[in-house]
C-alpha cells in the first residue's frame, strides 16, 4: 500500500474541493470565515475517517446488492454523532454551522471515499484515505474563508475563541485595523469568486511543476 500516494491524493491531486469540486453546499455556504471553514472540515474529517474505517472492517459482510444503504447508514450515524458532540461542546460553532452538519450525509465525498475505496481497501489504509482526505477538504474551506475574511473584513479566524473556545484565541488576529469592509465577500457570489481563483492557482503550479520536470536532465545510465 502506497501510503505517500493516499496522503497526495487527499491533500492535492484529488482534493475533494480543489480536484474533485464535490462538497460545494457547504463550501459555498460556512466559508464566510476561516474559522467556520476550518469548524466544517474537521467535523468532515473525524466523519470520514470513522466511516471509512467502520465500512472497510464489514465490507466482507455486507453483501454487494445492500452495501450503498449499509454505507449510508453508518455515515448518518457517524454525522448524528459528531452533530450532538458539536452541540453539546462546541454549542456556538454548532449554531453557526447549523443544518450543514447534519448535510454531511449528503456530502458526495463521504459517500464516494466509502464506495471507491474502503470497500475495497483493509482497515488502516482506509482510515488513513478518510483523514488526508478530510484534511484537504479542511484545507480548502479554510483557504476559502481566509480569503473571503481578509477581504471582507479585513481579520483573520475571528471568534475562533467564542467558537472553537478559549484557547483558540491566539488565532485571532485584525490584520487591516479600522477597515470598512467589502460586504460582497461574504456572500455566496464571493465564494464561486475565491473557489475558481484558487483552482487556477492550483492549475498553474500543477503546469510549472510539470514544466520543471520535463526540462530536468535525465539521470546518468549506469555504466
Amino acid at each position: 500500500m502506497n501510503y505517500r500516494k493516499i496522503m497526495r491524493d487527499g491533500l492535492w491531486d484529488q482534493n475533494v474541493v480543489l480536484g474533485q469540486l464535490l462538497g460545494m453546499c457547504p463550501t459555498m455556504a460556512v466559508t464566510t470565515s476561516g474559522t467556520n471553514g476550518f469548524g466544517m472540515g474537521i467535523a468532515t474529517t473525524v466523519v470520514l475517517v470513522a466511516s471509512n474505517a467502520i465500512i472497510a472492517s464489514i465490507r466482507d459482510f455486507v453483501s454487494h446488492q445492500v452495501r450503498i444503504p449499509v454505507f449510508i447508514g453508518l455515515i448518518a450515524t457517524m454525522v448524528t454523532l459528531v452533530d450532538m458532540s458539536l452541540n453539546a461542546w462546541f454549542h456556538d460553532l454548532y449554531k453557526v454551522l447549523g443544518l450543514y452538519i447534519a448535510l454531511i450525509v449528503a456530502n458526495c465525498a463521504v459517500l464516494g471515499r466509502a464506495e471507491a475505496f474502503a470497500a475495497r481497501q483493509p482497515v488502516f489504509a482506509s482510515a488513513l484515505d478518510g483523514l488526508w482526505m478530510g484534511l484537504g477538504f479542511t484545507g480548502a474551506l479554510t483557504a476559502i474563508g481566509l480569503v473571503r475574511e481578509l477581504v471582507g473584513a479585513g481579520t483573520l479566524f475571528s471568534q475562533a475563541s467564542l467558537l472553537l473556545g478559549p484557547k483558540f484565541a491566539f488565532m485571532e488576529i485584525t490584520v487591516l485595523p479600522n477597515y470598512g469592509g467589502v460586504l460582497m465577500m461574504i456572500l455566496p457570489p464571493a465564494g464561486f469568486l475565491v473557489l475558481g481563483l484558487l483552482l487556477a492557482a492550483k492549475k498553474a503550479t500543477e503546469a510549472r511543476i510539470e514544466k520543471a520536470a520535463a526540462s530536468a536532465p535525465a539521470p546518468a545510465a549506469a555504466a
